[in-house]
């Protein structure tokens, strides 16, 4: 069960969550092993998934001093990769926002994250938005979800945070916020489920029944 203060914001994750993005970043992942001379395939990548591309690289075994072009590689394959929204999530982003102040923390990048929300029209519904690039330290460390709290002005026991992966539900935790788990858009389903949210929904389409 959901419990909280009386419920003020509503942060989101991205990648996963409102877009439905693992097929393109699976593609650009694989694509950019075979250039690197990495033989992974696709049930590698999703056993061994997280926000934290870093943690990718690890289980890889790919060498620090290759990370970097890594980076560049895969920003290079994404490109051409065109993910949707998830089923509903307009919507439902639609009607939260008619009761509460929302906000989006997302590992990616500023530039292709505020270029993707940009190009779905969502800016205006995002009263703050904070990526991974723009901070020290990456999910499950707190401080993203910290700051975005921080900038709404609000007391964390009256905000939920939105993900569909275990190191959402560590960062809300770590942050004391109350944490809902989507498990259809997971690419970790059994992990997140391992890592208990407050509270697990099938898809995005059941969170207003849930929160309004």
């Amino acid at each position: 069960m959901l419990t909280c203060k009386p419920l003020r914001a509503v942060l989101f994750d991205w990648d996963g969550t409102l877009l439905d993005s693992f097929q393109a970043d699976t593609n650009a992942y694989l694509q950019m092993f075979r250039a690197l001379g990495v033989s992974w395939d696709h049930s590698r990548l999703a056993q061994h998934y997280s926000p934290d591309w870093h943690n990718v690289y690890r289980a890889a075994g790919l060498p620090q001093d290759r990370w970097a072009e890594a980076d560049r590689l895969w920003r290079r394959f994404y490109r051409s990769e065109r993910p949707f929204l998830q089923g509903g999530a307009r919507n439902v982003m639609q009607r939260l926002a008619e009761r509460f102040r929302l906000g989006l923390v997302s590992s990616g990048s500023s530039s292709r994250v505020r270029a993707q929300i940009r190009a779905f029209g969502l800016e205006p519904l995002f009263a703050v938005s904070v990526f991974g690039d723009r901070v020290p330290h990456r999910k499950p460390h707190p401080l993203q979800l910290q700051l975005a709290i921080r900038q709404l002005g609000f007391d964390p026991g009256c905000c939920v945070y939105i993900g569909d992966a275990p190191e959402d539900v560590r960062m809300a935790r770590r942050a004391g916020v109350a944490v809902v788990g989507i498990l259809k858009h997971s690419p970790v389903p059994e992990r997140l489920r391992e890592s208990r949210p407050d509270v697990l929904i099938k898809t995005i389409s059941a969170l207003p029944a849930l929160l309004c």
